[in-house]
């Protein structure tokens, strides 16, 4: 596998390396599928950071090579030095491969996908981002080069979920949605029965990036309307990003500073213990989202969800375990969750319907429906492994 996501050192981990979001998770549970698994990916010097969780798996080793420099024009301006700098360990374990996966977008998975194609290798693609939305010349290519050569040898799934398929192209891609919960940790942290708050005294948050585009800003926006309902609401920012500054002074400047609680970069375990304790997830987000993992979490949870309609957010939350807002605006933020909360009934139907779609969508679904793809494409994937008749 190639991946650009940067890894670190640990002593503690069994690979030898961490990382950091669900890219761990995604490791471990794909390596299930095969006899052993070689991941080459960026590795930093500095040891990992708190947070960080270790790479591991079934037979999981991984392969290090330098850091891609600068970022943005730069790194792009750069990648191609990068690339005969690393050229022998990349063709190395392309050749020594049975298979390749390549996710996308990214550049060192972009590198795999055409190494892949080169060196006549069965290929599986995972398009990780917007796949309905492309902005970009680089979005577009790999849109291009994954409706061109699916078919075969070659797998491509992209990141998303709906009724149709997700390129009228070609028919050989298909849906694969996200998760970072294995069905243990949703039986753990499901809430039976989540009562309605009580006394003005609503629990909110929002866990993500801390960039504009999340929709931080947006849900501290309306929190001076949200508190003119329930007038002892609190609002719970997880995460760390280039806005959280900003967020923080919005905050102030609104005066609900009081009412706004910054927890930073939290441990995952922790994440889920605070979107556990609350009442209402808020993701009122404009960002080019894939599937994102944060709003399956708080199903998990049973905490109902208020978001914007983007990417496959309509279609995760069309059964009632949330609210989709037309315009993401403050006021229509604060109007759904003063609404949401009102009838007591209704919010408790909506946490159970929540608990129960996540069900669909743990690590182990995520795995084998994977799995199934790569059988019906390739045969066997490890020893003692059957094929799946196509």
């Amino acid at each position: 596998m190639f991946s650009h996501k940067v890894c670190r050192p640990d002593p503690n981990s069994p690979s030898g390396y961490a990382t950091d979001g669900g890219f761990p998770l995604h490791m471990e549970a794909l390596s299930q599928l095969f006899d052993a698994t070689r991941l080459v990916v960026p590795c930093q010097g500095r040891m990992a950071a708190p947070g960080d969780a270790p790479l591991k798996g079934k037979c999981l080793q991984v392969v290090p090579v330098p850091v891609p420099f600068g970022r943005g024009l730069v790194r792009k301006v750069l990648l191609p030095w990068w690339f005969l700098r690393c050229a022998p360990t990349l063709f190395r374990e392309t050749l020594k491969a049975d298979a390749v996966h390549a996710p996308i977008p990214g550049d060192v998975g972009t590198i795999g996908f055409a190494l892949a194609l080169l060196l006549r290798k069965p290929l599986f693609v995972r398009h990780c981002g917007n796949w309905l939305v492309q902005k970009t010349l680089a979005e577009r290519m790999w849109r291009w080069a994954m409706e061109r050569y699916a078919g075969g040898r070659n797998v491509m799934l992209a990141t998303g979920g709906g009724t149709e398929l997700p390129s009228v192209k070609n028919r050989h891609i298909q849906w694969i949605f996200s998760s970072s919960l294995w069905a243990r940790q949703m039986d753990a942290y499901r809430d039976e029965d989540r009562p309605p708050p009580s006394n003005g005294c609503a629990e909110l948050v929002i866990a993500c990036r801390q960039d504009e585009a999340k929709g931080t800003g947006v849900v501290i926006q309306a929190m001076p309307a949200v508190l003119r309902h329930l007038s002892h609401a609190r609002l719970h920012v997880i995460g760390d990003g280039p806005a959280l500054g900003r967020f923080r002074e919005l905050a102030r400047e609104l005066n609900v500073e009081g009412s706004v609680l910054f927890h930073g970069r939290l441990p995952h375990a922790k994440v889920l213990e605070v979107v556990k304790d609350c009442h209402v997830f808020c993701y009122p987000t404009a960002a080019s989202e894939g599937f994102p993992k944060v709003v399956l979490e708080a199903l998990a949870c049973g905490v109902p969800v208020i978001a914007t309609r983007v990417s496959v957010l309509p279609y995760l939350l069309k059964d009632g375990c949330g609210v989709l807002l037309n315009e993401g605006s403050p006021q229509e933020l604060a109007e759904a969750v003063a609404k949401l909360l009102a009838d007591g009934n209704a919010y408790r139907q909506a946490c159970n319907i929540a608990s129960a779609t996540a069900r669909s969508y743990t690590l182990e679904a995520w795995r084998d429906a994977i799995g199934f793809h790569l059988r019906r494409a390739w045969g066997r994937l490890a020893k003692g492994d059957e094929p799946v008749c196509a």
